[in-house]
């Protein structure tokens, strides 16, 4: 790795990390584009998540540390995610996450869920404070968020599209998929670490640094860009994003 593609890499997770497109798609096809997947790689990509986690707890802060029933409701949306997670954990290791087929139709056929999804829905009532879902919804979308255990799925929108037919606003569901992605994304890439510790050495510091620090960044400029779109604009435009980008890599795959 060169210190270009820890930027790269970085820039990648930043920005597609709260988008509903996909992170670990667009990252597996960096990857491919950049000489393929390696051991320290995989740690790489666990260490700039981490930057992209704390870019919510610095932007939200507050939901964490000071209003509770936040808090209790982000709680109760892992619970499910969790479970879901430790049962499956080694499958989607094993056979899903080597698989750029796998993440290269998750992202495609996503795509076109939220396009056919924003034809049906267009209007945003509902729930417009986080701290008003009802704990049985926060469950619920907990529920939906483990689909993206798949590839290519986006966690982000799985818990958005669960969350909108759940009958929260646009606004809410968003903000709330950004505070679920802390514990979630915490305790997937905690696991990972600790399997995948030993893949990187002290002289490979620095790639993971600039990387952390680049996801962070950005990730921080993706949601504040994410919360204007979402104020003039349907989610469209990125299923017809996934859709692209599933085509391109497709092409490039085979």
């Amino acid at each position: 790795m060169q210190y270009i593609d820890a930027i790269i890499f970085g820039i990648i997770e930043g920005l597609t990390e709260f988008l509903p497109i996909s992170s670990t798609g667009h990252l597996m096809l960096t990857a491919q584009v950049l000489g393929g997947q390696t051991e320290f790689l995989k740690t790489f990509e666990i260490v700039i998540q981490l930057g992209a986690i704390l870019s919510v707890v610095v932007l939200y802060w507050r939901s964490f540390l000071v209003d509770f029933a936040v808090l209790k409701r982000v709680i109760v949306a892992f619970i499910p995610t969790g479970i879901l997670g430790l049962i499956f954990y080694k499958i989607v290791k094993t056979y899903l996450m080597s698989s750029m087929t796998t993440v290269l139709w998750a992202l495609a056929i996503g795509g076109a869920v939220i396009i056919a999804f924003e034809l049906i829905n267009k209007g945003d009532g509902g729930t417009s404070e986080i701290a008003k879902i009802s704990y049985k919804k926060a469950a619920l979308i907990g529920v939906f968020q483990s689909i993206a255990m798949i590839p290519g799925v986006s966690r982000s929108a799985a818990t958005i599209i669960g969350g909108l037919s759940l009958g929260l606003s646009r606004k809410a569901i968003v903000e709330f998929s950004f505070l679920l992605a802390v514990p979630t994304m915490l305790a997937a890439s905690s696991m990972d670490l600790y399997k995948n510790a030993t893949a990187f050495s002290t002289s490979q510091i620095g790639f993971l640094a600039i990387g952390f620090t680049v996801s962070f960044l950005v990730a921080i400029l993706a949601i504040k860009f994410f919360l204007k779109f979402i104020q003039k604009h349907s989610f469209t435009w990125f299923g017809v994003y996934r859709i692209i980008i599933a085509a391109i890599g497709f092409w490039l795959l085979f």
